[in-house]
C-alpha cells in the first residue's frame, strides 16, 4: 500500500505542481485565525474576510479584548461565524495567558486551543511551522477513501491511516495534493474521471465498493 500511495503522490505532484496553501496570512497567529475561519468555508471566502480583518486586528491582544459583536460583524462572510468569533476570542486569551501571545508549535498544545481540531492543528504545523502535518478535510477524506489508499469512516482514522503509509516528509504536500485533486477533478458529485491522472490506480474505477463513489 505504501508503494501504491507513493506512486499516486508522484502522479499528483506532476499534475499539480502549484499545490500548496491557499490561505493568505503574514504571521503564525494570522495563519491560526485563518485556519479556524476556514472550517466549512472556502479559502476564497476566508481570504476576502481576513484581507480586511487583519488590516485592523492581527495579534492575540487585539482579539482578546475585541467586542464579540464587532468580531462577528467582521467575519460574518464565513460560515458558522458566531461560533468562530467566540473561539478566536477565547484562543487569543489562552495564547496570552499560557504562551506569551505566541502560537505553540506543538500538536497537543494546538488542539487544546478553542476551535482547533486535529485537521487545523496539522495545517498550522505544516504551513506556519514547516513541520510535517497531514490534515484531513472533506476533500482529503473523500479522495483518499474513494481511490482506495485507505478505507476509513472518520477523518481521524483516515489521518492516522494516511500517516502510516505515506512517509513523514511527504505528509504536508500530500495534504495539499489530495485537496487540489478533490477540488479540480475528484469532486464529490460527478467526478471528472475522464481527466483523472490517477484513474488507473483508483480502486473505485476497478469495481471495488466504496461509499465515496
Amino acid at each position: 500500500m505504501t508503494r501504491r500511495a507513493l506512486k499516486i503522490v508522484k502522479l499528483l505532484q506532476q499534475a499539480y505542481p502549484d499545490a500548496g496553501p491557499m490561505l493568505k496570512f503574514s504571521s503564525r497567529f494570522e495563519c491560526l485565525v485563518a485556519v479556524v475561519l476556514s472550517a466549512q468555508s472556502t479559502d476564497e471566502q476566508v481570504n476576502r474576510v481576513t484581507a480586511e480583518l487583519f488590516k485592523v486586528y492581527n495579534k492575540p491582544a487585539d482579539f482578546a479584548v475585541l467586542d464579540i459583536a464587532e468580531l462577528e460583524e467582521r467575519i460574518k462572510g464565513v460560515g458558522l461565524y458566531k461560533n468562530k468569533a467566540k473561539n478566536i476570542k477565547n484562543l487569543s486569551g489562552v495564547l496570552l495567558e499560557k504562551y506569551a501571545g505566541e502560537v505553540p508549535g506543538d500538536f497537543d498544545a494546538l488542539i487544546d486551543l478553542p476551535g482547533v481540531g486535529r485537521k487545523s492543528a496539522n495545517v498550522v504545523l505544516s504551513v506556519a511551522f514547516n513541520q510535517p502535518g497531514l490534515g484531513v478535510d472533506t476533500h482529503v477524506q473523500r479522495v483518499a477513501n474513494r481511490i482506495g489508499i485507505v478505507n476509513e469512516k472518520t477523518p481521524e482514522k483516515t489521518e492516522k491511516a494516511l500517516k502510516a503509509i505515506i512517509p513523514r516528509e511527504l505528509w504536508s504536500i500530500s495534504h495539499h495534493l489530495l485537496i487540489f485533486h478533490g477540488r479540480r477533478v475528484c469532486r464529490a458529485r460527478r467526478p471528472d474521471c475522464e481527466h483523472c491522472c490517477i484513474e488507473a490506480d483508483c480502486l473505485s474505477k476497478q469495481g471495488d465498493d466504496s461509499p465515496f463513489c
